[in-house]
């Protein structure tokens, strides 16, 4: 067992600090807990016994999705937030002080850019943003002394960029600054951005790790040093942005067909592609899968095992088509959401 799978990891890691004997994980909703005696309580706010104390910075629940989270990322460790904005948010208060900059991929999720454009702006923090991503040489021109972490989102939602991480990540050691990757479209289960030289991973876990759109959730895997003892033990506690007990225990029933759950994804999301490419109606489709797909080259660049199931497409005709098109469609769900089985 030193060497399990990713399957076998999603399933069982993290469960060894819980005493129970059910088939699935158990859902402690408590939010407090009693100590044997006030040297016990001592040690375990110290972090130096074992233990839990309240529950807006540590549950057992949480803390078996937290723990194989960072196992299926291969992190030291990691930390579970109310939604995935909060874990980009919690990150970057973290790593960022007034007067700090930051350089961006333009191309990200529509609410980290507006976290990043206007929010981190009242706090005294530039964004630098990287209009043209997918070239090494805007990344390293927008780099200052006073940058304190690289962000990319590969794949973005929605414009579907794939970065080339490894030589972002390379950049980044070469400034001695860190690389921040959002992985939640592609999931551990199809990249591994810390094996091309990431140093955090954010995730929203609402999308494919929960994968029935039943919660909210987001995630922040990496070093233990910044998780723990910067985060958890400092942040978290004034900030109370964790993530609750059920929506992990969801997260968790999520994670054990994760793998499954993405092939099929991204086998039934090529084979609309494909189709779609070849219809007299549609105009293009962007789709990385697809060999036609400037990006799909990145996808070994990236080792992406295939290009999740975000796709876009243009048909002929003007937005009343578009309208028609949406109202004609029977199967398909019409939804502000992604990642549902």
């Amino acid at each position: 067992m030193s060497k399990k799978n990713f399957n076998t990891r999603a399933i069982h890691d993290g469960e060894m600090n819980c005493k129970q004997e059910s088939m699935t994980p158990p859902l402690f909703q408590s939010v407090a807990y009693k100590f044997t005696d006030a040297k016990e309580a001592a040690a375990i706010s110290k972090g130096t016994k074992h233990g839990y104390t309240y529950g807006r910075w540590d549950n057992p629940t949480v803390s078996i999705f937290e723990q194989r989270m960072a196992s299926l990322e291969n992190t030291e460790a990691a930390i579970a937030t109310s939604s995935g904005m909060a874990a980009t948010f919690l990150l970057s208060h973290q790593l960022l002080n007034c007067g700090d900059e930051i350089v961006s991929s333009n191309l990200v999720y529509g609410g980290t850019f507006g976290l990043f454009d206007a929010g981190l702006k009242k706090m005294g923090i530039k964004t630098n943003w990287v209009t043209t991503p997918w070239k090494i040489e805007s990344w390293k021109a927008a780099i200052t002394k006073k940058t304190k972490f690289l962000f990319v989102e590969s794949p973005s939602n929605p414009a579907l960029f794939i970065a080339d991480i490894p030589a972002i990540a390379k950049l980044a050691k070469a400034h001695k600054i860190p690389l921040i990757v959002d992985n939640t479209i592609a999931t551990p289960a199809l990249q591994q951005p810390t094996a091309l030289g990431a140093d955090f991973i954010v995730h929203s876990t609402t999308k494919y790790i929960c994968g029935n759109a039943s919660s909210l959730g987001g995630i922040i895997c990496g070093p233990r040093k910044v998780i723990e003892e910067g985060i958890r033990m400092v942040s978290m506690r004034y900030l109370g942005t964790s993530m609750a007990p059920f929506n992990a225990w969801l997260n968790l029933l999520g994670l054990e067909s994760l793998a499954l759950r993405m092939e099929r994804h991204c086998s039934n999301a090529l084979a609309v592609a494909k189709f779609l490419e070849k219809h007299p109606k549609v105009i293009s489709v962007n789709y990385p899968g697809l060999t036609t797909n400037p990006y799909h080259k990145m996808l070994k660049v990236n080792n992406l095992k295939g290009a999740s199931s975000l796709m876009s497409f243009q048909i002929k005709g003007g937005y009343n088509d578009a309208v028609r098109f949406f109202c004609a469609v029977k199967l398909l769900t019409h939804a502000t959401h992604l990642g549902k089985s």
